[in-house]
Order: C-alpha cells, then structure tokens, then sequence
C-alpha cells in the first residue's frame, strides 16, 4: 500500500472526520484547535476549544461533538517524537462540546453523568465517540494520570434529543477508541494499557446484555495484544465487513482484527503514535491516519476493505 501525506506540522492530531468534499476535520490536541485539512494539506483553524480536543464526529444536527479531555502536559522524546505524559497543569475537567462549523462558535454539553450508585461521576478524560444511526452518542473516558495516581475511566450513553446520560460501564482500564458494529448491536472499545479489545452487546440503545466473571465490566473481550508484539491500543474504526481496525501505538500502525478475535492484517506507518484512522472517499477506501508523534495526516487510496460509512457526515 502506497502512504500519501497530505499535511505536516500539526501538534499532535487525532479524530480525524472525513468530509464530503474532500476535506478532513481534526483536531490538533497540543494546540487546543479543531482544524481542517484541505485536500492539498492548507490548514485552517474552524474553533480554538482550549484544554485537549480528542476524539471528535459529526452528529444528527451536523455540527461537530469532540470529546475534550482537559488538557495534558507534553514531551517531546530525543527521537523526536512529541507524545502526552500527564494531566496537564491548568487542567480544568472533561467535557463534551459540540462546534457549529459554520461560526466557529462552540458550547460545554456534557462534563458529568449519573452514577448508578447515586450521585455523579465527573468526566475525567473523554477520548472518542461514536453516534448510532437513531442519534444517540456512545463515548469514552480515559481518566487522566498524574505523577503518582492514574484514573480509572468508563464508557458512557447520552440521547441528545432529551439529555438523558447513563454509564455504560465503570470503572475501565484506559478506554480510548471507539465504534459500532455496521448493524449498531455491537459497541467495541480499545483499551490502551493492556492492549486489549472489549465488545458490548447492546439489547437497545444504550443499555447491555452483561456477561459475567471474569469480565470486570460486564463486556467480553475479544483479543488482546495480537502478535504479542509490545502494543498500545489507540482509536479505532469498523469497516464494511464488520472487522475492527485498530490504531496500535508502539507497533506503529494499522491492525485489523475480526470480529472474532482473529488477526487479520497488519499495515505499518512507521509511526509509533499512530493514533486515528477513518475512511472515506466515494468508495470508502481511503483510509485517513494520523501520525500524532511527527504532526502528520497521511492517506492510503486502496485499502483493501472498504470502511463502513457512519451514520452522519458533512
């Protein structure tokens, strides 16, 4: 497969949303932006969020949700590789925020959820999300690590249309990446630390049949670490067949994986934090990857599956 770059000097991209006319929203999570690549790598600035813009969609009402993790402090390794160490100093909280991509102009939706113990859980660190073709949102929250301690994260269901918000699962492991099954009756999440992919089956919008011991969440885990190559699992996406395709860190790029478990491909990018991939195209078979630990959005043109099309786009 042949690497296209569209653009380079961006700090630290990820949830890359391809568009209809050719060009890709991300956002620029050091640089607190949601950014548009044109199809010949101009960048403009659409809304300045502050804080950590992560994962990022467009929704029923076609404006742009991001998943904003609050911030993180930054490193950039003697490689030269620029990567997230820790909860940022002036951290303020998670949140979600939805942009009007018309006006730039942005607003807090979400920043905490009903417990099911009572009470509120805070978003710590939301990552990705994923809408249903009925409009309701699925996101992830990674939690934030500090010198000594690190959060434990959760997965979580919200209904725009009424404003209703339920856990899905917590705590979890470092949930990052996220997606629906083609027919919307599996939600998959990559977890970071261990590397490892869950499947929640969902009985309806938002609620889950829960497998037992020794599931910790009531989810089943369909692989971990394929290879046993030292991996991170980062923001993943579903193609037309229903395989999951995985940003892999470390690995440095693009593992798919069956809905089963099986290993299916493995396509590098030479990046260690690969981080984000989505399809588009009029055939959806170029895949949009970010290479967050150079700054750079790449293409590949003939992927050999075409990727499943989400629910909403612009």
């Amino acid at each position: 497969m042949k690497i296209r770059e569209i653009t380079s000097g961006l700090q630290f991209p990820e949830g890359p949303i391809a568009m209809d006319d050719g060009s890709v929203l991300l956002v620029e999570i050091a640089r607190g932006t949601l950014t548009r690549v044109a199809p010949d790598g101009k960048t403009s600035v659409v809304a300045t969020l502050g804080g950590g813009p992560n994962g990022a969609a467009i929704g029923p009402d076609g404006q742009v949700w991001v998943c904003n993790n609050g911030g993180f402090a930054w490193v950039t390794e003697p490689n030269g590789t620029f990567r997230p160490v820790a909860q940022a100093a002036d951290y303020a909280g998670g949140r979600i925020e939805r942009v009007n991509l018309a006006t730039g102009r942005f607003e807090r939706v979400l920043d905490e959820v009903p417990s099911a113990k009572g009470g509120t859980i805070k978003l710590r660190g939301p990552n990705d999300l994923v809408f249903d073709r009925q409009g309701h949102l699925y996101f992830t929250d990674l939690g934030k690590v500090r010198p000594t301690e690190m959060d434990r994260g959760g997965v979580y269901f919200f209904n725009p249309a009424t404003g209703a918000s339920s856990v899905i699962c917590h705590p979890a492991l470092t949930p990052n990446g996220c997606a629906l099954s083609p027919d919307d009756k599996v939600l998959y999440y990559a977890e970071t630390e261990g590397a490892r992919l869950w499947a929640f089956d969902l009985e309806a919008p938002g609620q889950i049949r829960k497998h037992g011991f020794p599931s910790p969440h009531g989810g089943r885990m369909v692989c971990a670490a394929p290879g046993g190559h030292y991996q991170r699992f980062d923001s993943i996406a579903v193609d037309a067949f229903g395989n999951i395709v995985i940003a892999t860190l470390l690995k440095s790029g693009i593992t798919t994986v069956a809905p089963d478990g099986t290993t299916l491909s493995f396509v590098p990018t030479g990046d260690i934090m690969t981080t984000n991939i989505c399809f588009g195209g009029k055939d959806m078979r170029t895949a949009y990857i970010t290479l967050s630990g150079v700054g750079k959005l790449i293409a590949i043109d003939d992927w050999p599956v075409p990727g499943h099309r989400l629910a909403y786009n612009a």
